[in-house]
């Protein structure tokens, strides 16, 4: 049964691995570049602490390879789900072949689990393999413009769990629904839906975030002046390297964000330094609310588990739906089987 799905199965495989190797060849060529121009441009510069023009320059370098690594991650989970996890069942149950295999002493789950192995394994191998190829690649840019979060799905080890689960997704569909392109369409309408409720809802719950107030930095403002109704206006960025910034703000020892204070005519005049003088004065705080950079593993590792653990789920569902149909299978060909007979039930 294991070398029969193999078999069934390995024209789609050699195609995908296939398009993997040629990938590789590509990353490899282009990211030995990418590497040494990371280090004569954005390194450089910021040692020299002007990074405007180098930043810029490395950031359109392969433009079009990195958009079409970043499209390949975020779709290949969904695709997985798509054409190899939908059809695998259903497209049984369309043609019938699976009453085949369920004649030659091979039981319905042992049936499943051969095809949940063989091909799940497979859909977890190739979006590990982008997975790490993408990564490697990018992790000159990545450390560049050190952001890391807001690359967190196409980076290390969740696209492994988001594979397997949108796997388990489209078998699940394929199982209940018994047809190929409503599964194949259902399977991508709840992935979607899925991608687009963890990042905004249960990610930023996953660990409790820190909180911390610090006293502004005046030799670092971004930008002060005054707002349309003549208020102040202060900007800068919390300065927290590799964080995920659920909220900054900046404040008033009392509480009251800075637009509260009236601008005054050191600021309305200028922006200079009697602006930065006049700002001192207030004693500005900034409070944050963030994810220290020390906590990205630690994500990585929660969401992966989350869908491997989804996935485990939607597995055991295919399991008690296919005992399920083999009951159902064996009541029509048999729908006596288990009746007494007339004379047994006077009898008992």
């Amino acid at each position: 049964m294991i070398r029969f799905t193999w078999l069934r199965f390995r024209a789609q495989a050699a195609v995908v691995f296939g398009a993997l190797a040629v990938l590789a060849v590509v990353l490899a060529v282009t990211g030995w570049h990418l590497a040494r121009l990371y280090d004569t441009t954005a390194a450089a510069c910021k040692a020299r602490g002007d990074c405007a023009a180098a930043m810029n320059a490395f950031a359109s370098n392969d433009g079009d390879l990195q958009g079409t690594v970043k499209l390949l991650l975020l779709a290949a989970p969904a695709l997985i789900g798509m054409f190899w996890g939908a059809p695998l069942i259903a497209r049984e149950f369309e043609t019938g072949t699976f009453r085949l295999a369920w004649t030659q002493d091979i039981t319905p789950t042992r049936w499943l689990a051969i095809k949940l192995g063989v091909v799940g394994l497979a859909s977890v191998a190739a979006a590990g393999l982008l997975s790490l190829m993408v990564t490697w690649w990018s992790s000159p840019i990545d450390k560049a413009f050190m952001d890391q979060w807001g690359v967190f799905s196409q980076r290390d080890i969740t696209p492994v769990g988001y594979a397997a689960f949108a796997f388990a997704l489209g078998v699940t569909a394929g199982m209940l629904i018994r047809r190929t392109a409503p599964a194949m369409a259902i399977t991508l309408a709840v992935f979607a839906a899925v991608q687009v409720v963890m990042p905004l809802w249960i990610r930023p719950h996953l660990i409790t975030p820190v909180h911390t107030t610090t006293p502004l930095n005046i030799a670092a403002l971004q930008e002060t002046g005054v707002t349309g109704n003549g208020r102040l206006q202060v900007i800068e960025p919390p300065n927290i390297p590799g964080a995920w910034v659920y909220s900054s703000q900046i404040v008033t020892p009392a509480g009251q964000p800075a637009s509260s204070e009236p601008a005054t005519q050191a600021c309305t005049a200028n922006t200079g330094q009697a602006c930065d003088t006049y700002i001192a004065r207030l004693h500005l705080r900034q409070p944050v609310t963030y994810q220290p950079a020390s906590r990205y593993w630690a994500f990585q590792w929660y969401e992966t588990a989350i869908f491997l653990g989804l996935a485990v789920i939607l597995a055991g569902v295919c399991f008690w739906r296919i005992r399920r149909r083999r009951s159902e299978e064996l009541h029509i060909l048999h729908p006596h089987a288990n009746r007494k007979t007339p004379a047994l039930q006077r009898s008992g």
